[in-house]
């Protein structure tokens, strides 16, 4: 590729970058805390191909070849180069599915043992994050859960012996590192379940816990007293883990 040709892809990544940090559409590839870097790269990215583009374009203006020198023979830029762009377009016009149940029931749960249990506000039902609900019910044993009823949010994932987890996938820093945190249902639920399908259930804590088959990490249950379907939220990937 030529200098010329370096600039356009510089600015379509560009392009690209600012395009997904001004929508939603970041949120598929990296935590929102990360959008004000995204944008900065994105705007980096085209001031450079600007200033490639400028320059070029200067240089060849005040080029001036000898009148000795011979004619040369300019060489065609490889075509294949411009496939380069591909990613580019897919970027902008394809958005990835977040990860899902296939991902969740291949990797063992990521759940990490809380630094501290913050206090619950005295709402009934309490929306709690799954990250959340399965820190206090494992290692603090439920005791700030008890006697609450709580509501959350997930993706079902079915093990291979058909029991509902409702999962949220704990996101560190991007989709890449996304690892699973599953909590088990039981009590009222549906009878009939699809794979990916978000839930929003309310339930109570239970002191059952289970090891999951993939890494025996712990897995906790709840209560499920009522469930019913819910929308894919903007974002999917659940970052208060490790926070």
């Amino acid at each position: 590729m030529n200098r010329q040709s370096q600039s356009a892809v510089l600015f379509l990544l560009g392009a690209a970058l600012l395009h997904a940090g001004a929508t939603d559409l970041y949120l598929r590839y990296v935590k929102a805390g990360l959008r004000p870097l995204l944008l900065a790269a994105g705007a980096v990215l085209i001031v450079t191909a600007l200033a490639t583009a400028w320059y070029e374009r200067r240089r060849a203006k005040h080029h001036t070849r000898p009148a000795a020198a011979p004619a040369a023979h300019p060489h065609p830029e490889p075509r294949v180069a411009w496939l380069l762009i591909l990613p580019l377009l897919a970027l902008i016009l394809v958005a990835p599915p977040a990860l899902g149940s296939y991902s969740a029931t291949r990797t063992g749960t990521a759940l990490q043992e809380p630094l501290a249990y913050p206090s619950l506000p005295a709402t009934d039902p309490l929306p709690l994050g799954v990250v959340d609900y399965a820190g206090r019910a494992v290692y603090d044993h439920g005791r700030t859960l008890a006697g609450r009823r709580v509501r959350l949010t997930g993706f079902v994932a079915l093990d291979h012996d058909g029991t509902p987890y409702l999962v949220r996938m704990a996101l560190n820093c991007c989709a890449a590192d996304a690892q699973p945190v599953k909590i088990g249902l039981t009590g009222r639920i549906p009878p009939v379940l699809q794979p990916d399908a978000w839930l929003t259930v309310t339930g109570v804590y239970t002191p059952r816990i289970a090891r999951d088959p993939v890494n025996d990490g712990p897995i906790p249950f709840l209560k499920v007293t009522r469930a019913e379907p819910a929308p894919t939220p903007t974002d999917p990937y659940d970052e208060s883990w490790n926070n």
